[in-house]
């Protein structure tokens, strides 16, 4: 069972749960209670798609993880290549088969969606450099469209789905910069335009999502609690002045900063 849990990536699972929890919170507000059926669907249908797609991604990524992570299922020996691929596969389906029974279009709609983009990205975009890290973005970015989606307000959730999104995107050039050296075989941006122009091109992104945060401030969508962004804005753009020189770290406090906008919008949705 370790195996699997392992392949599944259960840490990765929980926070797209609170992905997904959090951006209901934030579409609806103290009236969340009244879709708690769907909710706990749409848990289970991003349970399946992160352990579908991260199953997929161990299945592709096997040559290069021996070096990458050699303690993962495959590289280890521990599981079959195939074993990897049969399950994740299944679980995708899975994914969508749950959408079904949320009876929405727009959500079903975002699954389908999410689910086209991971098999497209693990088959053809990942070796594409910054297209796949857009896609990831993307990928997180729809998260917090399928939150506000099935609470019936995607409209809400426009703006920190664009936040995520840009942070991902920074996050995920930054973890190619760190990945230089087992990332040997692939064309990422870091590869073609060199650690500083890539680094510059993270820190921008970094950057970007404070500069949007001030929208709803300005427009007065939320309560006074949703100050609490300015925390986030600064961890931000701290992640962005380490960022050429520790490029790990620097991702890791843009982590820490996504949840602290995210507990600001939250603050901001109830307050």
């Amino acid at each position: 069972m370790n195996r699997f849990l392992q392949l599944f990536r259960l840490g990765n699972g929980l926070m797209g749960i609170a992905g997904v929890l959090a951006s209901a919170v934030i579409a609806s507000g103290l009236g969340i209670g009244d879709h708690v059926q769907a909710l706990l669907l749409s848990f289970l249908v991003v349970i399946a798609f992160i352990a579908g797609g991260n199953s997929i991604n161990d299945y592709v990524d096997r040559d290069i993880d021996v070096a990458a992570h050699p303690e993962r299922p495959i590289p280890s020996g521990r599981m079959k290549p195939e074993t990897a691929l049969y399950v994740g596969c299944s679980a995708l389906g899975l994914s969508l088969a749950l959408s079904l029974l949320l009876w929405d279009v727009l959500s079903t709609s975002i699954v389908i969606a999410a689910c086209t983009l991971m098999l497209a990205y693990e088959l053809v975009l990942k070796q594409r450099g910054f297209v796949g890290n857009l896609t990831i973005g993307l990928l997180t970015g729809m998260v917090f469209l399928l939150g506000g989606a099935v609470v019936g307000n995607v409209e809400g959730n426009y703006i920190v789905a664009a936040m995520a999104f840009l942070v991902s995107v920074g996050r995920e050039i930054s973890k190619d910069i760190e990945d230089m050296d087992s990332d040997r075989g692939r064309s990422t941006l870091p590869m073609r335009v060199g650690k500083g122009r890539a680094g510059a091109l993270a820190a921008a992104f970094f950057v970007s999502g404070p500069v949007l945060s001030l929208w709803p401030m300005y427009v007065g969508t939320f309560g006074y609690l949703y100050f609490t962004v300015l925390i986030a804005d600064a961890i931000f753009i701290y992640a962005a002045l380490i960022l050429f020189k520790d490029p790990h770290r620097a991702q890791k406090y843009a982590k820490y900063a996504m949840l602290v906008a995210l507990a600001a919008f939250i603050l901001g949705a109830i307050s």
